[in-house]
């Protein structure tokens, strides 16, 4: 099953972005991957992901990059593209590009070149640790855990980080502690710490709904040395909105491509199921719901390749571009729920037998509207742009 092109026809794309649409179909759909058990799932996408050249689009062209930069309307192509097949191997691809987007932003060239590479070969796995047990959407309360103290030439990891994606199997960390305490937003640094670190554990796994590689980091006097430290003190809560900025716009991506499976398998099962002596396609109220999801999804499309064509050409001021990103995120997850609802729905007893695709993309697409900013706090931003909008 393939899904359409024809939106790459738009404007907001390039030769570059049409040459993915072109590739990646064929390559993923020819992929056979188990993902029964998700770490050896995630492992196993990460080894196909660089060997197809397709982790090059998670780094940029100096360090072993496909294109110069990092591009948003790269990222929301891929993943729009993988998680229409497998939402296990977009999370795979997501979270390089995610776990690595601070070295790519802020490292030195050392860094960079120690660890983008083998990001983009798929031979180190990365991540990306944020989220605390009691600072996940408000991010500037970061100094009730994870701290970070100088000791003899190195630092000193103390606390804990939980809900990291790719917990428990990546190969190194980006982790943000606070390095001042009495900083507040401004007090917080950024460190890459490997796997093997003395003093970190995370063997802590939480399931999910629909599983992938999760877990709760904890930080016991950590060693980490000095040459670790990314970009400069007390630029931490600045370097992880910059990476999340970038990224965002790629979670409505995801969103698109599990939206557009659900409309797919609707129609291919509206045209097969026979009841009543015709087809439930040739029921008008299919072709009302068929037409309402797909009027759901082009409306998500056309915000998030809206966001993504901000932000890679510098369209609009940050704050402009921060508001089309949450209105792309929130749009598209939010619909992205509706239509696969409608789709299940559609099938009727066999949306819900365990197995089936869209039972599958039920479990799925949940998460999307929570990760990388809720929607409520989707809504926050946006309206709070309003009323500085509309302020006399």
């Amino acid at each position: 099953m393939i899904p359409s092109t024809a939106h790459l026809n738009l404007p907001f794309f390039d030769a570059a972005h049409r040459d993915i649409a072109a590739r990646l179909p064929a390559w993923i759909a020819a992929q056979q991957v188990d993902e029964s058990d998700d770490r050896a799932a995630c492992r196993d996408w990460v080894r196909r992901l660089g060997a197809g050249g397709w982790l090059r689009y998670c780094v940029p062209g100096d360090s072993g990059g496909a294109l110069a930069q990092l591009d948003s309307r790269a990222l929301v192509l891929l993943r729009e593209t993988l998680a229409f097949h497998s939402p296990l191997a977009d999370f795979a691809f997501a979270m390089q590009g995610l776990g690595s987007g601070a070295i790519s932003l802020a490292g030195s060239a050392a860094q960079r070149q120690a660890y983008l590479p083998q990001v983009a070969r798929g031979d180190r796995i990365a991540a990306f640790a944020l989220s605390e047990p009691d600072a996940g959407s408000d991010v500037a309360a970061l100094q009730l855990q994870a701290t970070a103290v100088p000791a003899d030439g190195s630092w000193r990891l103390d606390g804990s980080k939980t809900w990291i994606s790719n917990g428990g199997i990546a190969d190194f960390y980006c982790v943000f502690a606070k390095t001042d305490p009495q900083g507040g937003s401004r007090g917080i640094s950024a460190f890459i710490v490997d796997a093997d670190a003395p003093g970190l554990d995370a063997s802590q796994h939480i399931p999910l709904l629909a599983p992938h590689p999760l877990a709760t980091l904890v930080f016991d006097q950590c060693r980490v040395d000095g040459g670790q430290l990314l970009g400069t003190p007390g630029g931490g809560f600045k370097l992880a909105m910059q990476t999340l900025d970038i990224f965002r716009a790629s979670v409505a991506g995801a969103a698109l491509g599990m939206a557009r499976r659900a409309l797919a398998e609707a129609i291919a099962h509206a045209r097969k199921r026979r009841m009543f002596g015709q087809t439930l396609a040739d029921f008008q109220l299919t072709q009302a719901k068929l037409g309402e999801m797909a009027a759901l999804v082009d409306a998500g499309a056309l915000l998030t390749y809206r966001a993504a064509w901000m932000r890679d050409t510098d369209q609009g001021d940050r704050p402009q571009r921060t508001v089309a990103a949450a209105m792309a995120k929130m749009t598209a997850t939010e619909n992205a729920q509706r239509v696969i609802d409608m789709g299940l729905q559609m099938h009727g007893g066999l949306g819900v037998m365990v197995g089936s695709k869209v039972e599958s993309l039920y479990r799925d697409i949940r998460a999307l509207r929570i990760y990388e900013g809720a929607t409520e706090v989707q809504q926050l931003i946006i309206g709070k742009s309003v009323l500085q909008e509309t302020s006399t």
